[in-house]
């Protein structure tokens, strides 16, 4: 007879068989957990005192979750006793609690029940979590426990307004990609994050993200050197505004002072004689006549407006008005214009070939017939994983757009059939990201870049971000190379965004632990990729959990307020999930135009959902909404007032 079987309708009653199976399977599941601590008693030594406590529940909780629960949960919410959906800060005093009640129920005492609060009370898992998360990322915000972070536009080594109205708007952590940028420009970030410290009387911390081995696409062949020139028309088709076009010396451009449609180098000389309200005549690519207006002369160059559009190539001639001198003395050729970006078309069925080398790929090749000459290839940054992978295989594009299957692997490329299907042909371009999520990689987390990077970090950082962390001994390999750059410890953050890294998380836990701070990030972006889109809801899920009985703080990071970072208006969606950031200690926003005001909409998302949520329990204010009441019996007249 199973525990759900035995409880009948009056479950709490002590001669109930149900009580008595509840008692003897939780009773065998605390012993399960304490023999789980025993076994790996020998691997916690290292483990340091912050997180002594916090490796035992962690060990606690992985053999709470080895077996299915619900049954057992079903018949302990049916006798009105805790079903240990919340046990996961405070394990073995949760399953202590419920023993000592069921104890209770089956023998009218419980003074023979399991007791763990002499060794970890019951509310002691929160509070360890608290003090883990002000030692990582510094003390909450009034009204606010869980922390933002905020990644720099390159425009905050320059800009020091920025970086004082983030802290001023209520960022509590500025995360510096080091896959972006340079040191001279990250210690001018970090420069600019202390004077704003100094001004605002707030403190924040430093995040580095390493960056990490990104396997990407290489590059592609060169598309044509071709600037085409449009000016703004109405629906009818009537210009409403025409092209600007800057014109600066080919030997020294210089970037126009205003938005323009296109910048054109021509020789300095020639440029010297333009004059107000000249026209430039030419022919363009097309052998097309068209004319150019000059609007303006400059020290650093000339404006001017066409009205109808213009492709351009190099050696195109310009031709200005030739007065009374010569007409060629008048004429020019335009200079070196930067090659055209260029793309492969992918649709359900096409062949394309992963290659080991960075020679340029191209797209397909087709005959006049339209039959596949040559298919498309190209290369990808990290040769290695060839290694590693094997036929049947999938493998996914540029963040999970364009999705494949490996067919066959051959010593110096890889042919992928596109499985993807969509509605018409997806572009791959360089540079965009590649996940293998079913392939055994074996790739260290750490880039001859990132030891390069590490002497900066370890000397500027509070924080610093180990990207795509898959094992224990990435994490080793990391806090190995801290403690050789000397006492300076900035504390480590796992970066979850691979299927290995998330399926290893316990392990790599455990061997952070022997730092005295740690966390987690939940790089969303790569692992939706990497477990399944479908799947992501799940992964987030149990990372949570883990790091929860491990009292580890976790960041919520990818496209938190995407929308509205980018675009100044967020989506309905993205809304609820900022709010569903309140599950972990942290969210990060990425950059954008409006990431002021995606900073703010966070900090008012989560100061009116604290008093709601505390990570996976609800907590339940009084609602205004529940003294309306409808003012006639079947007439739903009343208002909804809003909450404060």
């Amino acid at each position: 007879m199973t525990v759900a079987e035995a409880s009948g309708p009056n479950p709490v009653c002590p001669d109930s068989p149900g009580v008595e199976l509840a008692l003897t399977e939780l009773t065998r599941i605390r012993a399960d957990m304490l023999a789980n601590e025993s076994r790996t008693q020998p691997h916690l030594a290292d483990i340091h005192a912050n997180y002594r406590d916090s490796s035992r529940n962690l060990l606690h909780y992985l053999a709470l979750r080895r077996r299915d629960l619900r049954p057992l949960q079903r018949a302990l919410a049916a006798m009105g006793v805790s079903s240990l959906g919340r046990a996961e800060s405070n394990v073995l005093a949760s399953v202590d609690a419920v023993l000592r009640v069921l104890g209770t129920l089956v023998r009218g005492a419980c003074q023979d029940a399991p007791r763990a609060s002499d060794e970890f009370e019951f509310a002691r898992g929160e509070r360890l979590l608290a003090e883990h998360t002000d030692a990582l990322l510094g003390p909450a915000t009034n009204g606010r426990p869980v922390r933002i972070m905020v990644t720099m536009p390159s425009e905050a080594a320059d800009d020091y307004l920025l970086v004082h109205h983030l802290l001023q708007q209520g960022m509590d952590c500025m995360r510096i990609n080091c896959a972006h940028d340079d040191a001279a420009a990250w210690a001018r970030m970090i420069e600019h994050l202390k004077q704003a410290e100094r001004a605002l009387g707030r403190a924040c911390r430093v995040f580095m993200d390493l960056a990490g081995p990104k396997l990407r696409t290489g590059p592609l062949e060169p598309g044509p050197a071709v600037i085409r020139i449009h000016p703004r028309r109405d629906a009818y088709g009537r210009v409403t505004a025409p092209a600007r076009v800057w014109l600066s010396p080919e030997d020294a451009p210089v970037q126009p002072p205003s938005p323009a449609s296109a910048c054109l180098p021509v020789p300095s000389d020639w440029l010297s004689r333009l004059q107000v309200g000249e026209v430039v005549k030419f022919t363009d690519a097309r052998d097309s006549r068209r004319t150019f207006k000059i609007v303006d002369v400059t020290d650093q160059g000339c404006w001017a407006e066409a009205g109808r559009t213009a492709y351009l190539v190099p050696g195109t001639r310009l031709q200005a008005a030739p007065g009374e001198g010569d007409a060629d003395a008048r004429a020019c050729r335009l200079g070196a214009l930067p090659p055209g970006d260029t793309a492969i078309a992918l649709q359900r069925g096409d062949l394309l070939i992963v290659t080991r080398d960075l020679k340029p790929g191209r797209a397909a090749t087709y005959d006049s017939m339209g039959a596949l000459l040559t298919p498309a290839m190209i290369g990808c940054t990290i040769p290695d994983v060839f290694e590693h992978v094997r036929a049947g295989e999938t493998i996914w594009f540029d963040d999970g757009k364009i999705g494949g299957v490996i067919e066959k692997v051959e010593p110096s490329q890889v042919r992928v059939r596109i499985t993807q299907e969509y509605l018409r042909a997806v572009n791959l371009r360089a540079d965009k990201g590649i996940n293998l999520p079913d392939s055994d990689l074996r790739i260290a987390a750490m880039t001859d870049k990132d030891i390069e990077d590490l002497p900066f970090v370890a000397q500027h950082a509070d924080i610093v971000g180990l990207s795509f962390a898959n094992c224990a001994q990435d994490v080793a390999a990391l806090q190995a190379r801290l403690a050789s750059l000397g006492s300076r410890q900035p504390a480590i953050v796992l970066k979850i965004e691979t299927r290995r890294g998330f399926e290893n998380l316990p392990d790599m836990l455990l061997t952070a632990m022997r730092a005295p701070q740690c966390g987690v990030m939940i790089a969303r972006g790569d692992l939706a990729v990497e477990c399944g889109f479908e799947r992501l809801a799940e992964v987030q899920e149990e990372i949570l959990w883990l790091c929860e009985a491990a009292h580890v703080p976790v960041i919520w990071a990818t496209q938190v307020l995407e929308t509205l970072a980018k675009e100044g208006r967020p989506s309905r969606a993205e809304i609820t999930d900022a709010a569903m950031g309140l599950r972990a200690e942290c969210v990060m926003l990425n950059k954008g135009p409006y990431v002021l005001s995606a900073v703010r909409a966070l900090d008012d998302i989560l100061r009116r959902m604290h008093a709601h949520q505390a990570k996976k329990r609800s907590m339940l204010r009084a609602l205004r909404l529940a003294h309306k009441l409808p003012i006639e019996s079947g007439a739903a007249t009343w208002t909804a007032e809003p909450e404060s």
